[in-house]
């Protein structure tokens, strides 16, 4: 099949772990990212391994995933890039509009000159994996060059002339046989709860949770920097929740916090943790011994808190409901750590009418009973934008995916 040209939308696990299939088959695939970086959300996951004992939270599947993607000959990678419009004779026929690629990766060393100097924060942004390279890209959202134009510090501090502030926007046309959509999912925004996250510092998502202790190993206060007495995990964050219509259980979040939760204890023992819940979703063949273990060092309550208050030392008050007693319990954290739930990205919308595929009940792209696309055109999709699924369950379905374009091109 070494004919064959495969489209595939998205540049996360499923969109990678596709690639890497279809490549070792022979078939040629153009990868189209929408950020500057490849591996999605979960590139940015820490290992939960305790004293090197693998638990199965599928964070080094997604590095290898991407390390085999950037290195393989039949695979084609364009980020920063977005599919304008398609359209289908015998082939698909793809146009793609790529942001400007600020910094060159010919010339770029990955040195952090340009992080160190920018004196704007997040103006310059930084991946998670090595295997991303540039490391490095220009937020444009947040550099003075594409606001006024007032600086050019990057650009006059690299010292391999690697950056162009100038560098205009490119169009491409890609010709496809078949379209795989791996465009993932976007994580609940609880700015509108009332947990105070985007006005306290010292609240948190899981997912910050996960990138600051991949970066630093441990776990501190955002406001000043310093180590943890006491962390509250809240689950269930714009997920399972009536008010929103946000029926479905994002499934993850307990094993994913948990493990998190465990991981923490070990490496700051004397990090109090509390677990708040509704009930936990079970996960993984040895769920029972493991949350056994879990439950010795970590204090679980079922129930989820209600009014949050800021101290002047910027810890948190938080009050919440004792089941057994029935009482207002009103205890101080350090960090609060919001799991949110997973939900159908914003331009789902788009996607549904471009490629005629309708969005399920909940918002998530269409499927059949067998978990792949209605569409019976050449058009697939994988991964969470399905809906809720772990990490090995997405390599799973990008495999799943794979075999059904086979089949399709042999029918």
């Amino acid at each position: 099949m070494a004919d064959k040209n495969v489209l595939i939308i998205g540049g996360g696990v499923a969109g990678l772990s596709a690639a890497v299939e279809l490549a070792n088959l022979g078939i040629h695939v153009e990868l189209v990212e929408k950020s500057n970086f490849l591996g999605g959300r979960a590139i940015g996951y820490a290992c939960k391994a305790i004293e090197n004992t693998c638990v199965k939270c599928g964070a080094c599947m997604v590095e290898e995933k991407l390390q085999s993607a950037v290195s393989h000959s039949n695979i084609k990678i364009l980020t920063g890039s977005q599919v304008q419009n398609i359209s289908k004779n015998h082939r698909f026929t793809a146009s793609i509009q790529q942001e400007p690629l600020v910094i060159d990766r010919e010339k770029c060393t990955n040195c952090g000159l340009c992080l160190d100097q920018c004196p704007i924060d997040r103006a310059i942004l930084q991946g998670f994996s090595k295997n991303n390279h540039p490391f490095y890209a220009v937020n444009k959202e947040r550099c003075l060059y594409f606001k006024d134009q007032s600086c050019t510090i990057c650009k006059d501090e690299c010292p391999e002339t690697a950056i162009d502030l100038e560098k205009k926007a490119s169009e491409h046309t890609i010709e496809a046989d078949a379209v795989l959509i791996a465009t993932g999912f976007q994580p609940f925004n609880p700015k509108d709860k009332p947990y105070g996250y985007g006005r306290f510092k010292n609240v948190v998502t899981g997912l910050e949770l996960e990138r600051m202790l991949k970066q630093s190993g441990r776990v501190k206060k955002p406001s000043g920097n310093k180590l943890l007495q006491k962390i509250a995990f809240i689950q269930c964050v714009g997920s399972r929740d009536v008010k929103l219509n946000h029926l479905w259980c994002s499934k993850v979040c307990c094993g994913s916090a948990l493990r998190m939760a465990r991981l923490i204890k070990e490496r700051q023992p004397e990090t109090e943790i509390t677990f708040f819940y509704m009930d936990v979703q079970t996960f993984g063949k040895d769920f029972e011994q493991f949350y056994k273990e879990v439950q010795e060092n970590i204090r679980m309550i079922r129930a989820i808190p209600g009014d949050f208050y800021e101290m002047d030392d910027q810890r948190l008050k938080v009050n919440f409901v004792d089941n057994p007693t029935h009482e207002t319990i009103e205890e101080i954290f350090d960090l609060v750590v919001l799991y949110v739930g997973i939900n159908p990205i914003e331009d789902i919308g788009t996607l549904s009418r471009m490629f005629k595929i309708g969005p399920d009940e909940f918002g998530f792209l269409k499927t059949d009973d067998k978990g792949i696309s209605v569409s019976k055109t050449g058009v697939f999709t994988a991964g969470t934008v399905q809906g809720p699924m772990s990490i090995s369950e997405t390599i799973a379905g990008a495999g799943s995916a794979v075999w059904k374009i086979l089949k399709y091109f042999g029918e």
